[in-house]
């Protein structure tokens, strides 16, 4: 039995990110916090112990994605330091500090994958437990929209509490809207729409190598049924961006095949749930009168003003509270207010450092499944990207996590790269030759 290293503690902390209802905080504790940032701290302390030795087999060194998460924690260690120096009053407080707890465990979980993740097959570990992870909130995410059957009132924890008293099962037309175990329906949909990557590399990858692929093809279904229950748009235009980049680096004969399944697959759910294909359309076809965009649209004047006070590191992270001033549907104008110029371009920086590193590993190798597993990487951090321009998605712990997760093992893999052409006595390529690489190959 191979001993425990950092991919598994990393599936673990998938595990409780993704399965423990995002309501759920810790009991007697007054920030609440919750498991997944609990467990996110400690790997952070786990992730500082092996940087002072040279026996744990963690990674040193410089790396995009690395350098990336560095510059976000201490973006916001600067804005903290910032907006702490003078006096704030206590509601804006406690949100500042429980915040930056829990954007430190979510970036340390980051530079654990990045670090600690050692090799192509332990990255493959924890992006199949993203995908089983994902597959199981779709479930209770289904179970909601057509039963209304609310898992997550059975999976209250011993020392857990619920900080807020429903599931987040909303209504749109005539469909209850669900959130699994997520925050918000907005946030099952984009995990829904990260996962159906991973999920369909693995279903094509497995059919490919003569693997048992049915499991991998379920988690697809599955997953993809998810993502157009969520109804919303956040999801479908991440699907839409991650479909876009999936099929420009795909092989003819694997685009065609996708776009097969896809028809199917939207015929499919057309039967099977009658209206829903007309609400999804509706939601892009009537998007200049739908009140929720001219409400989202209506805070931009405030937030100009917010900006103007505080350009560079913005007003504090975590102080701009939406029962307070009104909600920023935005992640980016989010952090400019509330992290200034330094916290956007960190935030910016993590996804560029993220797509950049995956498709750097790309072209170290001609192998297809691993320069698929590379494309598959920047199609799920796309949907996240994109969703940070459509939702507040750092104020919500599932995507967040993702996030920082996906750039670090998108680092993991591009260390992992290096170390086989090392091993091979190969020199890994300068950054220009790579750039050219990736130009002149394209598609594989």
């Amino acid at each position: 039995m191979p001993r425990a290293d950092g991919a598994t503690l990393l599936s673990i902390y998938v595990g409780v990110t993704l399965l423990v209802p995002a309501r759920l905080v810790i009991s007697g504790v007054s920030m609440s916090i919750t498991p997944a940032t609990l467990l996110g701290v400690g790997l952070g302390l786990l992730w500082f112990c092996t940087q002072l030795v040279s026996t744990l087999g963690a990674a040193k060194g410089r790396n995009a994605a690395r350098t990336a998460l560095f510059v976000f924690l201490v973006s916001q260690l600067a804005t903290y330091g910032y907006a702490t120096r003078n006096y704030l009053p206590p509601d804006e407080l406690n949100s500042a500090d429980r915040t930056l707890v829990l954007i430190i465990g979510v970036a340390v979980a980051g530079l654990v994958a990045c670090d600690g993740v050692r090799g192509l097959p332990r990255v493959e570990l924890v992006l199949r437990t993203i995908v089983v992870g994902v597959t199981a909130v779709s479930v209770v995410g289904i179970l909601q929209f057509a039963l209304d059957l609310d898992l997550t009132q059975y999976l209250v924890l011993p020392g857990l509490h619920p900080v807020t008293e429903d599931g987040f099962v909303l209504e749109r037309a005539e469909f209850r809207r669900p959130a699994a175990t997520t925050g918000h329906p907005i946030e099952f949909g984009v995990v829904c729409a990260v996962g159906m990557p991973l999920a369909a590399h693995y279903a094509f990858t497995a059919r490919d190598k003569g693997l048992p692929a049915k499991r991998w093809w379920l988690c697809l279904a599955v997953i993809s049924v998810g993502a157009m229950v969520s109804l919303s748009r956040s999801a479908m235009l991440g699907l839409a961006l991650a479909a876009l980049v999936l099929l420009l680096g795909w092989p003819t004969r694997r685009r065609i095949q996708a776009l097969v399944v896809g028809f199917a697959f939207l015929m499919v759910m057309r039967f099977l749930v009658p209206g829903l294909m007309g609400t999804l359309y509706g939601l892009f076809a009537g998007i200049g009168e739908d009140s929720s965009i001219v409400a989202r649209t209506d805070d931009y004047a405030v937030a100009g003003l917010e900006i103007a006070q505080h350009p560079v590191l913005g007003r504090g992270l975590g102080t701009y509270l939406p029962d307070k001033y009104g909600p920023l549907d935005n992640q980016y104008l989010g952090t400019l207010v509330q992290n200034g110029i330094a916290g956007l371009v960190a935030l910016l920086g993590l996804f560029v450092a993220g797509a950049y590193a995956a498709l750097r590993a790309r072209s170290m190798t001609a192998d297809p499944h691993l320069r698929d597993l590379a494309l598959t990487l920047v199609a799920s951090l796309s949907v996240l990207a994109l969703g940070a321009a459509t939702f507040d998605l750092l104020a919500f712990s599932m995507a967040t996590g993702l996030t920082f997760l996906l750039t670090g093992l998108a680092g993991a893999m591009l260390r992992a790269m290096r170390a086989e052409q090392v091993a091979a006595g190969i020199d890994p390529p300068t950054l220009r030759v790579a750039l050219h690489r990736l130009v002149r190959r394209g598609a594989p």
